[in-house]
């Protein structure tokens, strides 16, 4: 079900959020990154209850994930974070059931800042879902670790780069009606002098 995404433990500022359909209709979540950067993390939102077991630092590490991750289906069906499991490692995975995925997804809202204190830090987001072609996101401090996604076809696709490209439709248009108009204006003008020079 998932893949190994081969994060170095020197590299904090890496992640991978993965939100995966399975062969029951059902989803799951998991999230990757350097153990470093679990601790980073933990550390500072943690400082006044600091962790003495590695049982207390896997509650902090689910706490963290649920209070810093949000996603949302079809603008406003957000869903629900369960059954979460920590495997600890150099690159530490973070597992949970996802309850409340609608049967047909029209949109998807994925905003994740559990390593925004973390410079540099970048996440990608992967939606594996069947009959889905497999698309990679990227959510960074220059999205504000926030990506609105819409389906389309049987593809994912950034709802900003959409408006983008129809806003660029948009302009093409009314560039080719303005260049068509000033055509039309030449060809009456040129009609209208030889017109006087017939006269």
């Amino acid at each position: 079900m998932f893949f190994s995404t081969s994060i170095q433990a020197h590299q904090p500022e890496i992640s991978t959020t993965m939100l995966v359909e399975n062969n029951n209709d059902t989803w799951a979540l998991q999230i990757s990154a350097s153990l470093t950067a679990f601790q980073h993390e933990i550390r500072k939102y943690y400082a006044e209850v600091p962790y003495k077991t590695p049982e207390e630092f896997q509650e902090m590490v689910l706490e963290h994930i649920k209070n810093n991750l949000k996603i949302e289906f079809n603008g406003n069906k957000t869903v629900t974070l369960s059954h979460g499991i920590v495997k600890l490692g150099h690159e530490t995975k973070v597992i949970f059931e996802v309850l409340g995925v609608p049967e047909n997804i029209e949109s998807v809202l994925v905003e994740n800042e559990s390593f925004k204190d973390i410079y540099n830090n970048k996440s990608a987001l992967i939606i594996l879902k069947e009959g889905f072609s497999k698309e990679n996101f990227v959510l960074t401090k220059d999205n504000n670790h926030v990506l609105k996604l819409e389906v389309d076809g049987n593809k994912f696709v950034r709802v900003d780069e959409r408006i983008i490209s129809s806003s660029s439709l948009n302009v093409i248009l009314i560039l080719a009606v303005v260049c068509t108009f000033g055509l039309l204006v030449h060809s009456m003008k040129q009609r209208r002098k030889l017109k006087e020079t017939h006269n």
